[in-house]
Formats: structure tokens, C-alpha cells, sequence
């Protein structure tokens, strides 16, 4: 602790560093800030009456990665969502449209195209949204329904993302840390004191059963957190030699260096795949309301299924595993393409020892990527289904054959009651919450503790810097 007082008394010895770090800070309080600010016409108390209803369903998501503020329905409801799509698809259009690919080959300039493009497309998208957003709030009695309360609604949410955008490219320049990603992470971490308090109430009710539930619990976060720390940091080290050149008289030697490779390249962006696949059969059965006069027609089987089709649900949870691991492989083709590495290493004139350059050099990086990428998958699966298994429990009971010798064990066993019904918490921390508070943490502290030992000053880690003050 120590040093990591020592740390922060340092971070404000720099004033450049300290200048970044209070604009940072500042800028988060307004974001936070403007969560507060409510639509113009929203009637609160129904708005509150028609949330219990979209448990699970896209707007279920929204409200995780708008950090809170569209269970309001604020000025900032739709949060960064719409940016984090547009730069999704920005991504995924240069492998369809090979005209964008040239963009990005030239260099800043394309770079900063295709961020321009990227704006253009969030506030497309956030006019869409608010769109539908405005008919379902009008649908459900949260706004009057009058089109001049539909504009006023898409201006506000589309100008409110427009303003978040706008925050978060201005952190990332002048603060310290990603700026999209700072305001994720505030909104996320401003769920911890619910979730606390819910737990030292538990602990104060002094059911056995629950008390042992909060303790997986607990257990579950800390084990989790320190996996995410270990597979985050972790790299597989590819290694690269350059061979001598000769330029004019001068003969530069051939130099060694390695070419990182991650476990976890594609971040949550699968699990926001996987999540928005599955939410789209509760978002349409909850707007199409069931016939409660035929249940046995085919539709009112389909819609029964998909009404139980939710976190805890073992066909859920298998369809969402899988969609996990489906989206990892396909979004790591995507932002790693193994031809056009080895390509770029044959032309600076890198070659991994030992693998021949080109095809050879493609088909071995393959071969890693498809190993460093299974094991990221299983452990993003993992990441999200235990907080998952621990709040909204597994309802064994829909198992075919054994379910229900399952459901009637676990019920009746004592310490494993919480089991197919979950720990009954209200708050969502879940693994996607969980890996995106580490992985930005991570990234942040590692920014400053960089500045911190660029000045020589010691940094939050200790071991990176050499000395405790500033070198006189």
C-alpha cells in the first residue's frame, strides 16, 4: 500500500501528468453527471413498471454499456453503444469493400478518414435508435405519443451520444487512458455500492444458505479478477530476425525482436456478439405478446420456450457458450489476418527462425493464433458464465431425462439450494462487467506507470522504476 500511495503522491509531482489525470477526472464527473439529466416528457414511475419487463433483452444490454443511464432514460441513455457499433462495422467493412482497405494503407491521413466515417455512422445509427426507442417508449405509456415528442426524443438521445463521442475522444487526447473505454468502466463501476450493499445485507440476514452463497460469490470475483490480471497480461512471444542490410557503404546488422501475440485479442467485443444474438428472441416475443387462448399452437410453444430462454437457462447458457467461442474465431480473422503479417515481415525483411517466409510464416502463425485463440475462448466463456451461474443460477430442471432428479439434489441438499435458482440479486456485475473493469484498470494504471518512470519517478508496479524522486 505504500507504494501505491507513494504512486499517486507522484502522479501530481508531474505537472503535465497531473494535468491529464484532473482532466480526465473532471471530464468523468460530467459524464456522470449528465446520468442524472432525464429526457424531456418521461414519466419515471411507468418507466420503472415496464424495465422489470426487458430483463435479458437488448435493451437489457443498452443499459450495461450506456452505464445505467438508459434504465432513466437521461440525455445519455444511449450511451457509447452506437460508437461501439459504428467502429465494429468500420472494422468489418475493408474485408468487403477492399476500397476501405486501401484507406487504411494510408496512414494517418486514412486513419483519420475512417474515423470521420465512423462518427457520420454513430450518429446514423443513434438517430435509428432513438427512433425506436421513442415508439417503444410511446408504446408503453412512458411519453406522451405525439410526433413532436418523437423528435424531441431522437434529438435529445442522438445529441447526448454525439456529446459522450465527443468526451471520450477528448480523454483519449488530452487525459489519460482510452476515453470510449473510461466511460464504459465509470458507468460500471458506479453499480459497485448497489451490489455491496446487497451483500453486507445478505451477510446481515444470517441465512446460512445465503451467507455460503456470498461467499462463492466473493470467492468467485477475487478468482476471476486475478485470472483476467494473469490472461490479459499474458503474451506468446513470436520470435523475429531481421537480416543484415547493406545501405550504400554502411552494413547494418541483423537485429532480434519478437512479435507479441495476446490470448484475448478480441476483448468483450464477443461477448457483445453473443449477447445481442441472444437478446433479439426476447426483445421480439416480448413486444409480440402471447395468445393466451391457443398455448398449444406452434407459435405459443415457441414463444413459451423463448420466455424461459434467459440467463440460467442450461439451453441459454449452451447457445451463449457457443456463440462466444463462434464470435472469438471469427472477430481474431478479422483484426489478425496471418497472410498479411507474414507478408509485411517478408518485406521489412523479418523471418521468424526456423519457418520459411511467406506461406510457411502464415501457415505457423495460423497454427499459434488457433492455440492462443481456443484458450482465450474457454476462458472468456468462463469470464461470463460463473457470475452468471452465481446470479441467476442454472435451472437444471429444463435438462431432458435428468433434470428433474438434478433439480430435486440440489434443492434438497444443504449449501446447494442457491443452485438452480441463483443468488436472487437485483444488480448485473457479470463477467463482461468483470472484464472490462480489469482490462481498462490495467490499461490506465499501465499509461501512467509509464509516465511516472519515463520522469523517474516510481511508479504504481515498483519494479519498472529505479528510483523513488525525481533524479536531481
Amino acid at each position: 500500500m505504500e507504494k501505491f500511495f507513494s504512486a499517486v503522491q507522484n502522479i501530481f509531482k508531474v505537472p503535465e501528468l497531473r494535468k491529464r489525470v484532473l482532466f480526465t477526472l473532471a471530464l468523468l464527473a460530467i459524464y456522470r453527471l449528465g446520468a442524472h439529466i432525464t429526457a424531456p416528457g418521461v414519466n419515471s414511475e411507468r418507466l420503472e413498471q415496464v424495465w422489470q419487463q426487458v430483463s435479458g433483452t437488448l435493451l437489457g444490454i443498452l443499459d450495461i454499456f450506456s452505464g445505467g443511464n438508459f434504465r432513466t432514460i437521461s440525455v445519455l441513455a444511449l450511451g457509447v453503444m452506437p460508437y461501439i457499433t459504428a467502429s465494429i462495422i468500420m472494422q468489418l467493412m475493408p474485408v468487403l469493400y477492399p476500397q476501405l482497405k486501401k484507406v487504411q494503407e494510408e496512414g494517418e491521413v486514412g486513419r483519420q478518414k475512417m474515423n470521420q466515417w465512423t462518427r457520420y455512422l454513430t450518429v446514423a445509427l443513434c438517430a435509428v435508435q432513438s427512433f425506436f426507442i421513442a415508439t417503444w417508449l410511446q408504446g408503453n405509456g412512458v411519453i406522451a405519443n405525439t410526433w413532436w415528442l418523437t423528435i424531441l426524443t431522437v434529438t435529445t438521445l442522438t445529441t447526448g451520444t454525439i456529446f459522450v463521442m465527443w468526451l471520450g475522444e477528448q480523454i483519449t487526447e488530452r487525459g489519460v487512458g482510452n476515453g470510449i473505454s473510461l466511460l464504459i468502466f465509470a458507468g460500471i463501476l458506479i453499480t459497485l455500492p448497489n451490489a455491496i450493499t446487497q451483500v453486507v445485507e445478505r451477510i446481515r440476514q444470517g441465512d446460512a444458505v445465503q451467507t455460503l452463497g456470498v461467499i462463492f460469490l466473493v470467492a468467485a470475483i477475487i478468482g476471476l479478477t486475478a485470472l483476467i490480471v494473469y490472461m490479459e497480461s499474458a503474451r506468446r512471444n513470436i520470435p523475429i530476425s531481421y537480416a543484415s542490410r547493406r545501405v550504400g557503404n554502411q552494413v547494418f546488422k541483423g537485429q532480434e525482436s519478437s512479435l507479441p501475440l495476446k490470448f484475448n485479442m478480441g476483448g468483450v467485443i464477443p461477448i457483445i456478439f453473443a449477447s445481442s444474438v441472444l437478446a433479439m428472441p426476447q426483445t421480439l416475443f416480448s413486444a409480440i405478446p402471447a395468445d393466451p387462448n391457443q398455448p398449444d399452437t406452434w407459435w405459443g410453444q415457441v414463444q413459451q420456450f423463448f420466455s424461459q430462454f434467459r440467463g440460467g437457462d442450461p439451453y441459454y447458457e449452451a447457445v451463449f457458450i457457443g456463440l462466444i467461442v463462434l464470435f472469438t474465431f471469427f472477430y481474431i480473422t478479422i483484426i489478425f489476418n496471418t497472410d498479411e503479417v507474414a507478408d509485411n515481415l517478408r518485406k521489412h525483411g523479418g523471418f521468424i527462425p526456423g519457418i520459411r517466409p511467406g506461406a510457411q510464416t502464415a501457415d505457423y502463425l495460423n497454427t499459434v493464433m488457433t492455440r492462443l485463440t481456443t484458450i482465450g475462448a474457454i476462458y472468456v466463456a468462463l469470464v461470463v458464465f460463473i457470475p452468471q451461474l452465481l446470479l441467476a443460477g442454472f435451472n437444471v430442471a429444463r435438462l431432458p431425462l435428468i433434470g428433474t432428479a438434478l433439480d430435486n439434489f440440489f434443492t434438497t441438499t444443504p449449501g446447494l439450494q442457491w443452485i438452480p435458482t441463483g443468488l436472487g440479486y437485483q444488480f448485473f456485475f457479470g463477467g463482461a462487467s468483470l472484464l472490462i473493469i480489469v482490462a481498462v484498470a490495467m490499461d490506465t494504471v499501465s499509461q501512467i506507470e509509464a509516465q511516472l518512470v519515463m520522469r523517474n519517478y516510481e511508479g504504481f508496479l515498483g519494479a519498472g522504476s529505479r528510483l523513488r524522486g525525481r533524479r536531481q
